[in-house]
């Protein structure tokens, strides 16, 4: 109900002028340039691109998290000595690393999943890691009293106790994917993907094919 009144407000407000109509365009013209767009030629080439892009970086920032975030919750060593590093690097901006990624990695697709992949590797890392430690202490003590080793300690109890958080922390990275792409694709001048699309459409001042993307 809400949503519809506000895009209501929003349609009469653009038609009369209340607003400005090229810079705030009406939702059915929005809703036009949508349906333009998903019937064209040349949008699917975009929307694959930028999909492969989010997968794949989804996928390797995902087992990249885990990983790193097994190690760290199951090794001492690890722990104390790379932990800082990866925290370090996890407050650096993705984005000021972006032009590197692009001499590194060049200005097709590869440098666009590394930095979906840098920014959502963390998420997984950390819940990984506090799911794994929060194991129940008396649950813990059961197992070492009926002398569990360390691996059956793992994947009878830490194991399925952690999942709950891994799951939520590959839930925001696939977001976090999802950001790490287009936001690459802005500034990397990209030849296909959406957030090019979206480039293209602000230069040219077409705000409601801009917002179509948008959308989709």
């Amino acid at each position: 109900g809400l949503g519809a009144a506000f895009l209501l407000a929003w349609e009469w407000a653009s038609r009369t002028g209340v607003i400005e109509p090229v810079l705030f365009p009406p939702p059915s013209k929005v809703a036009a340039a949508w349906w333009f767009l998903v019937r064209s030629d040349f949008f699917p080439r975009h929307f694959r691109v930028t999909i492969v892009e989010i997968v794949v970086g989804f996928a390797l920032g995902g087992a990249i998290g885990f990983g790193l975030g097994l190690l760290l919750a199951t090794v001492r060593l690890v722990r104390l000595t790379l932990y800082p590093y990866i925290i370090a690097f996890q407050a650096l901006p993705k984005v000021v690393l972006a032009p590197l990624f692009i001499i590194w990695f060049g200005f097709g697709p590869a440098s666009k999943i590394v930095t979906a992949t840098a920014i959502c590797f963390f998420p997984v890392m950390i819940n990984t890691v506090v799911g794994l430690r929060s194991a129940d202490d008396e649950a813990l003590k059961l197992f070492r009293s009926l002398r569990a080793t360390r691996w059956q300690t793992f994947v009878k109890l830490r194991f399925p106790n952690s999942l709950p958080q891994v799951f939520a922390g590959l839930k925001t990275s696939l977001t976090l994917a999802m950001i790490g792409a287009i936001v690459a694709e802005f500034l990397t001048a990209a030849d296909l993907g959406l957030g090019r699309l979206v480039a293209i459409y602000n230069l040219q001042i077409q705000v409601h094919m801009a917002l179509a993307v948008v959308v989709i």
